[in-house]
């Protein structure tokens, strides 16, 4: 019946529909993104898809780590969909992307599987980096990963964002970190190399309010994190506006690949989690203040909302797409808690991309272990 109801109303739906959105706050520019973002129904419900998919895919992990079955460290995502999805719709999957170690989403958004990234929290032979890497350290062709050193991927992405200048590629690296490795010195740093060198290089500091447990008032002397790179033009945007996001991310793109270089978006947002699971995250802020941006500013809601009022898309459609997602996350997970673990065989291969097989010394001097490639 369902199906029925579908193929009878689709004709009935907007195809495309303009959206007035938030201005930004600009730091060297003249002018910057746009003030509206046309959005198609296809559009619509692709971002809609995939934040939901990435919102329950979280879900999903905190109660498996509740379990015991996920150990470690793990930094969920929750509240910050519209960032990843945004970004993605303002550049292209063969442009590149390095982050810290919050990183389910974006190993999502540049190409995982649900089942891949599931199964590399469990630490099992079918996870995106063969159960070895885990929560933090997730990798994708043209995504390097989670980085479990705070800061230290932002210098890594100047390094790729100088490989697609030398190579004359026309792509160019978003370099993702947080607002507490907003004071890193390493970051200062690869600012003043990347204007120096006009690297095509886009700093994003995804602006979730708190450092681990430190808000930015008592972190940072100062909060404007766009204005930080001083000499590099920088936009302060709605993180939890998926469109906002993306005219940002497409007007940063068009600055970088016209040779003009650096340039620092910080996106607004908001973490529903703690900092990670061993973080309840309500000893620094208040239960009030996390339902308070759930119930106003959600990237989800929003998205949902624009597209119902403006008849792109029907709330039975949209629950089949919850249901759907549902039913990935639920097989993803069956896979992820049965998959068998890698045997220890396994342990030293894939230290070099191509190279012949080599003995590796173990833990002791009698332990020996072949890599492969």
């Amino acid at each position: 019946m369902s199906l029925v109801v579908a193929s009878r109303s689709y004709a009935d739906f907007t195809p495309e529909a303009t959206f007035d959105i938030k201005k930004v706050d600009l730091h060297r520019l003249e002018e910057g993104p746009p003030l509206t973002a046309t959005l198609t129904r296809e559009e619509g419900l692709k971002y809609y898809r995939t934040m939901q998919t990435i919102r329950r895919m979280e879900l999903k992990a905190d109660q498996l780590y509740k379990q015991k079955i996920i150990r470690g460290f793990c930094h969920l995502y929750d509240g910050q969909e519209a960032c990843a999805v945004g970004i993605e719709g303002g550049i292209t999957l063969s442009d590149h992307l390095i982050t810290a170690y919050r990183a389910h989403g974006y190993t999502l958004t540049r190409g995982g599987t649900v089942r891949e990234i599931m199964a590399e929290l469990t630490g099992r032979r079918g996870g995106i980096a063969k159960g070895k890497g885990g929560s933090m350290h997730m990798y994708t062709k043209n995504f390097y990963g989670g980085n479990g050193i705070v800061g230290a991927q932002v210098p890594l992405g100047a390094g790729v964002a100088l490989a697609c200048k030398y190579l004359g590629n026309d792509q160019l690296c978003v370099s993702l970190y947080g607002d507490g490795a907003a004071n890193q010195g390493q970051i200062f740093e690869t600012y003043n190399m990347s204007s120096l060198w006009k690297l095509p290089i886009i700093f994003i500091c995804e602006n979730n309010q708190y450092a681990m447990g430190t808000s930015v008032e008592r972190s940072a002397a100062s909060t404007e994190y766009y204005k930080r790179g001083d000499y590099i033009p920088g936009i302060r945007v709605d993180g939890m506006d998926v469109l906002c996001v993306r005219e940002a991310t497409k007007f940063a793109a068009a600055h970088c690949r016209s040779g003009k270089g650096p340039i620092l978006m910080e996106l607004q947002t908001y973490r529903y989690h703690g900092h990670s699971m061993s973080d309840p995250g309500v000893s620094y802020r208040t239960r009030e203040e996390i339902q308070e941006v759930r119930s106003k500013s959600d990237p989800i809601s929003m998205l949902k909302d624009r597209m119902l009022s403006n008849n792109m898309a029907s709330i039975e459609e949209l629950k089949e797409i919850d249901i759907a997602v549902r039913k990935e996350i639920e097989d993803a997970a069956q896979f992820a808690t049965t998959d068998p673990e890698p045997p220890l065989d396994d342990l030293c291969s894939h230290i070099f991309a191509n190279d012949q097989p080599f003995e590796v010394r173990g833990a002791t001097p009698w332990t020996k272990l072949t890599s492969t490639s």
